[in-house]
């Protein structure tokens, strides 16, 4: 199969597709200070899973996760500098493959295939290795959006019509695929995406409020008619408050708000909290990390997990700023909404101020595809910064 290239975006040759930054000799065209910041919150990371998952009466456990976890970002890293190592049009070029691979991967977790893991089945497993389609489903809806928003046709200064249309048509594959897992948060995670990248891609800002306007109403809807599930509804009614049920729907959430408060603005250091070593708050490992930082590292630590995150998103939108292409703009665009509103539900639902759901803190939470998949995004961010003419 050809790949399709736009003629707004030309092919890069195959020197330019291969050699990229490293060949023309102009790696200091890097963003550093992104990449420094990655590597720091990712270091960080791996202590937190390394405390989540200690254990006095068997220390080997713990190293194992870290193990497998310092395995992830390896092969997330390699990811990273190839797909920065090369022009940002060669991705655009695939963009149509990515996204289609992406959505089979959706259709192959709901047949037998599928595995089941805390109520979702997002996973496939084979010969004991697990991967979430739902993770790169994530980076081929956002190069696809891209590509459809952010290359206007000739005349043209901002999507049109047709292309808000058929934006919305493929996003509206992945969010039913991932609807029947069930997965709410990485549903809410791809809209956030979508409308990021659509309020900044010059569309009519009514197509915007129009989304929101439905989205809210279908959540009135759901309601109304009573078209939640039970545990759906224990989890709003737990962030409204955590204290109605704390020893069933609201443990969770009281846990981990237990857990960093104890922390103080010290911590009780590495390998020394209660909530953590008692193993009182679920999930700690993965989804509930934040609290592992704010209990053991204070909150100096819980402000360093945010203060990095902060950074490594304003350094993106510092890049979707300085590009001259619409379509490169977009893709920083969507990557810096999709690492900003998961972080934000993530440390939010620990602090008891959005509902508790299944998505892992970026570059901080234990996880082989997130991991993969968030550098791989990085990855995308770099080869722009390097390459579109905005930044010569």
């Amino acid at each position: 199969m050809i790949p399709y290239t736009s003629p707004h975006l030309p092919h890069p040759s195959l020197s330019g597709r291969v050699g990229g930054l490293i060949a023309s000799g102009r790696p200091r065209r890097f963003d550093w200070v992104l990449l420094a910041a990655v590597l720091a919150l990712s270091a960080i990371g791996v202590l937190l899973v390394g405390a989540a998952t200690y254990d006095p009466a068997d220390p080997e456990g713990a190293l194992g996760y870290v193990e497998r976890q310092l395995l992830h970002i390896a092969v997330g890293a390699v990811l990273c500098l190839l797909i920065a190592a090369v022009d940002y049009r060669t991705p655009r070029a695939y963009a149509p493959i990515v996204y289609v691979a992406s959505l089979i991967g959706l259709v192959v977790v709901l047949t037998p295939l599928g595995e089941t893991i805390n109520g979702s089945q997002g996973w496939i497993v084979i010969f004991g290795f697990q991967a979430q389609p739902g993770e790169f489903a994530k980076v081929g809806l956002l190069l696809a959006i891209a590509m459809l928003l952010g290359e206007p046709r000739d005349g043209e200064h901002a999507p049109t019509t047709r292309d808000v249309v058929f934006s919305l048509i493929v996003l509206s594959v992945p969010l039913a695929l991932i609807a029947f897992q069930p997965d709410l948060g990485t549903d809410l995670v791809i809209g956030a995406i979508f409308l990021g990248m659509l309020a900044l891609s010059g569309a009519p800002l009514r197509w915007v409020v129009g989304l929101l306007c439905c989205g809210a109403l279908a959540a009135f809807s759901m309601w109304w008619f009573e078209l939640l599930k039970p545990y759906q509804l224990d989890r709003v009614a737990t962030m409204i408050d955590p204290s109605a049920d704390p020893q069933g729907a609201g443990y969770n959430a009281n846990q981990a708000m237990i857990a960093i408060g104890s922390g103080g603005f010290n911590g009780t250091g590495l390998f020394q909290g209660e909530q953590t070593s008692g193993r009182f708050v679920p999930e700690q490992h993965t989804d509930f990390i934040f609290t592992v930082a704010a209990e053991e590292l204070g909150f100096i630590g819980g402000m360093a997990v945010i203060g990095l995150l902060t950074l490594i998103i304003q350094r993106i939108l510092r890049v979707a700023a300085g590009c001259s292409q619409p379509y490169a703009r977009l893709v920083c665009v969507g990557v810096a909404t999709w690492f900003a509103f998961q972080s934000f539900i993530n440390i939010g639902m620990t602090l008891g101020v959005a509902p508790v759901t299944g998505l892992p803190l970026p570059f901080v939470s234990y996880g082989g595809t997130a991991t993969v998949a968030h550098l791989i995004a990085i990855g995308l961010v770099v080869s722009i910064h390097a390459r579109d003419r905005g930044f010569d």
